[in-house]
């Protein structure tokens, strides 16, 4: 029988009484969290938008108007440049607030954003991609201390802090100084894929490549992100994780398990509704060998990961309202961006980049 060596998690359902939320901003991202709340049976108690829609949830022109229905949170899905302020705001009336990322746009922001509400604590940033059922099971089989201590990551997927934070949180590290080192180039590439949908011609064209290294105290990172990598399927993601005594890399990892004894084993992924298989398709879990790492708790429901992420986010914020741990604290979210900011400076300037001690270390 496998053994399971995944953490508990919540199986998709919240124990405690319905938490209610409320959004500010209409955009795609603010679409995610109010169909997936309802779907968790959180309350929406509506979104803030500047003029009046036909939404599935109230609409409310104000802020007041959105607040006097009394949410729990509110989820802030706006712009870079005006989300500080939002955030400051929120923190000033005594509301909790989970920021979409990153939650300020610059270096100076984030520095005045943390000395405004920074000892609050009660900001979190919507950081989702370690929730993705992938790298949720990876980071269950690296804690496991499968391959040993954990020395060098590298990402080739997603950008900027997004990236910062997946190498951070697989080093296991926390918010020390780093040295950046950066390198641009340009290339031609076909882009036949974006958010809007098919390229109708594939048209080749110039596709700039940041790569960088990141020299932290306690192990190394290698950030290497390529123009609209996120839809472009001509662009394999990469994931590799190098401990002391094995290395993960995507979908199989490599280990010393005794002397002389070198064993390589693949990451398997169960996906349901191929072939015979009439149970739809849906992701059912992640294992290791005879080892259970990762089980989806929202079966059924037909998700794709990034909506598995964002629904195990919601409710981990539920949670925290209601004196649960912090999903991801204002302090990571501000210091993932610092890094990644420090990533474009060394490109741009063709020179090392040192993040020195900051308020929120």
């Amino acid at each position: 029988m496998a053994s399971e060596v995944l953490p508990r998690t919540n199986q998709g359902c919240l124990d405690s009484v319905v938490t209610s939320f409320g959004i500010v901003g209409t955009g795609w991202r603010a679409e995610y969290f109010w169909r997936l709340g309802a779907a968790l049976g959180l309350d929406c108690v509506g979104v803030v938008s500047r003029r009046a829609q036909d939404l599935p949830v109230p609409v409310h022109l104000s802020l007041d108007e959105c607040l006097a229905a009394k949410p729990d949170f509110v989820v802030t899905a706006v712009p870079w440049a005006v989300s500080p302020s939002l955030i400051v705001e929120l923190v000033g009336r005594g509301v909790r607030v989970l920021a979409e990322t990153p939650p300020a746009p610059d270096l100076d922001g984030l520095r005045r954003l943390w000395q405004a509400v920074g000892a609050s604590g009660l900001v979190q940033v919507a950081e989702q991609y370690t929730r993705m059922p992938p790298h949720a099971a990876r980071l269950t089989l690296v804690r496991s201390g499968a391959i040993g201590t954990v020395t060098r990551v590298d990402v080739s997927s997603t950008h900027q802090y997004h990236a910062v934070s997946l190498i951070r949180t697989f080093l296991g590290i926390g918010r020390g100084p780093v040295e950046v080192r950066a390198t641009r180039t340009t290339a031609p590439l076909a882009d036949p894929l974006s958010r809007t949908g098919w390229a109708d011609p594939v048209e080749v064209k110039p596709a700039t490549t940041t790569i960088a290294t990141l020299a932290f105290e306690d192990g190394i990172g290698f950030y290497d992100f390529t123009d609209n990598q996120w839809h472009n399927q001509l662009l394999n993601r990469r994931l590799l994780v190098r401990g002391t005594t094995g290395e993960l890399r995507d979908q199989e990892a490599v280990r010393l398990v005794a002397d002389r004894t070198i064993v390589r084993t693949a990451i398997e992924r169960r996906q349901t509704g191929y072939d015979l298989d009439l149970d739809g398709f849906d992701t059912d879990h992640i294992t290791f060998g005879d080892q259970v790492l990762y089980r989806n708790p929202y079966q059924g429901r037909r998700w794709n990961d990034e909506e598995i992420a964002i629904a195990t986010l919601l409710e981990d914020t539920a949670a925290w309202v209601g004196g649960g741990p912090e999903p991801y604290p204002l302090a990571d979210g501000v210091h993932d961006h610092r890094v990644a900011l420090a990533v474009e400076e060394s490109a741009a300037r063709d020179a090392t980049v040192r993040v020195g001690e900051e308020p929120w270390h």
